[in-house]
């Protein structure tokens, strides 16, 4: 093995024992665990996917103690789950800019298995956008898509660039291949609000949709290439749609001047920070276009 080989080996294990003293098992079940790591003192953040359940959740510290934890709060848009516990007190000492990384860049995906110590992995940036907001309205700046075949027992750990710097944690939710990094801006912007509100404030409209195709003629009208849209099947009295005049069998077909082809294009436009902001809305009623503007409301707790 030549020289450059064996430093290099050796700096990985370097950065991955000094991320792992940051690193946790969280296990919620007899068996199995993922990842989390300990954000700031006594703060731990993991993946919220991998969370199965609210209560009766401990960690396993890098010591090899098992100890209780509480929720402090979920963010299913980001998948990010935040969790107290006044025993995880060694938080990560550096970050790194996730906003230098580049593709080709290598990066380490380091975890915790509640039996086995710590777990790591060796990835590649094969992904970087400016900004990409997710399915489920959650926003990532930017969008980092890493090449690695990630273990469910390291989903939450936390991604380390080459100078051993954190620069957010792993999850499989959001990539069709591979997995992501949550960017550490995005974690702390998360953290900071479960921590106050105890949940992440969402959009709302008050309408049930469903995706339809538009004929030809409507088509043809709208100048549209995109045949996709969404009619309303259900308005919920006193909402937005409701105050906005949305009735049932309403087609949507922009919202924010963004087209609507499926219902990941609506819930997308329902970030916290449009709460109580009007947003244009561009409908079809009786096959004439029309346009309004809906107020948007925040989601109440508990609603889907």
């Amino acid at each position: 093995m030549s020289r450059e080989l064996i430093e290099l080996s050796n700096a990985l294990a370097q950065s991955t024992e000094r991320a792992a003293a940051s690193t946790v098992a969280v296990h919620t079940e007899t068996r199995g665990s993922s990842s989390g790591v300990v954000w700031r003192s006594g703060i731990v953040v993991t993946a919220d996917h991998a969370l199965r359940r609210d209560e009766e959740i401990h960690l396993t510290l890098p010591d090899g103690r098992a100890v209780a934890a509480t929720l402090a709060g979920r963010d299913p848009s980001t998948d990010i789950a935040v969790l107290k516990c006044a025993e995880a007190s060694a938080p990560m000492s550096e970050f790194g800019d996730v906003v230098s990384l580049k593709p080709g860049n290598l990066a380490l995906v380091v975890g915790r298995t509640r039996a086995s110590g710590p777990i790591t992995g060796l990835a590649v940036v094969s992904l970087v956008v400016a900004e990409r907001r997710t399915w489920t309205g959650g926003s990532f700046t930017p969008y980092v898509r890493l090449d690695i075949a990630l273990q469910p027992t390291a989903a939450g750990g936390a991604v380390i660039d080459t100078h051993g710097r954190a620069v957010g944690i792993a999850t499989p939710r959001f990539a069709r291949f591979g997995a992501i990094t949550i960017p550490a801006p995005t974690v702390n912007r998360v953290v900071d609000t479960l921590l106050q509100k105890g949940r992440i404030p969402r959009g709302y409209l008050g309408v049930g949709l469903q995706p339809i195709r538009l004929p030809d003629a409507l088509l043809h009208s709208l100048q549209r290439e995109e045949r996709a849209a969404a009619i309303v099947l259900e308005v919920e009295p006193n909402g937005p749609a409701d105050n906005a005049g949305i009735v049932i069998g309403d087609i949507l077909v922009s919202l924010a001047g963004r087209a609507v082809t499926c219902l990941e294009d609506v819930y997308s436009q329902l970030p916290g920070e449009v709460i109580a902001k009007p947003l244009a809305l561009k409908f079809i009623r009786g096959g004439t276009a029309q346009e309004t503007k809906i107020v948007v409301s925040e989601r109440p707790h508990g609603e889907k």
